[in-house]
């Protein structure tokens, strides 16, 4: 498993999330979902986070989530981030990994952080909603990992039927 430590950024440290958010191939998982709205790209999956909104994203998301990078600790780069959107005592997960880093190990280790971050923060459940049954790796990790298929639905991708599922984890 790949050493890994969670890094909470500075506003200036958001050029790597702006970088992830704008690469084609790391947002193509989020191509062609409805509904479109302002700097979603549907045909890429790509989100516009241009430099003049960190500091507002920074002052508001930081304090209402738990976010972070996710940091090699051999290498020292940064390779996607795992956030966690707090509502009372559950946290609705997400993960990116950056295209080139991804297949190599490094969202268990950091979900397994992300558990710990959350017990401190006092949350009992931490689910992930919308997570394509075709993304079969991440399906796995997360049932490694102890999440239960909590929902099972379908949605459009491209105008073409996907199953999607929930997945939950009780941390108590």
């Amino acid at each position: 498993m790949k050493q890994v430590e969670l890094y909470s950024p500075k506003p200036e440290d958001l050029w790597f999330r702006e970088k992830m958010l704008s690469d084609s191939e790391t947002m193509s998982y989020n191509a062609g979902y409805k509904p479109i709205y302002e700097g979603y790209h549907y045909e890429s999956g790509c989100i516009d986070f241009p430099k003049e909104k960190w500091e507002t994203w920074h002052k508001e998301k930081m304090s209402k989530m738990l976010y972070y990078y996710i940091k090699d600790l051999e290498t020292s780069e940064f390779v996607g981030e795992v956030s966690c959107r707090v509502n009372e005592k559950i946290g609705n997960i997400g993960v990116i990994i950056f295209s080139s880093y991804r297949g190599k190990g490094y969202m268990k280790p950091a979900i397994l952080q992300l558990f710990e971050k959350a017990k401190e923060k006092g949350l009992a459940i931490l689910i992930d909603e919308g997570v394509p049954l075709s993304r079969e790796v991440a399906v796995g990790c997360f049932k490694d990992l102890g999440f239960k298929q909590i929902k099972r639905y379908k949605t459009y991708k491209f105008d073409k039927e996907e199953e999607m599922i929930d997945l939950q984890i009780d941390l108590s």
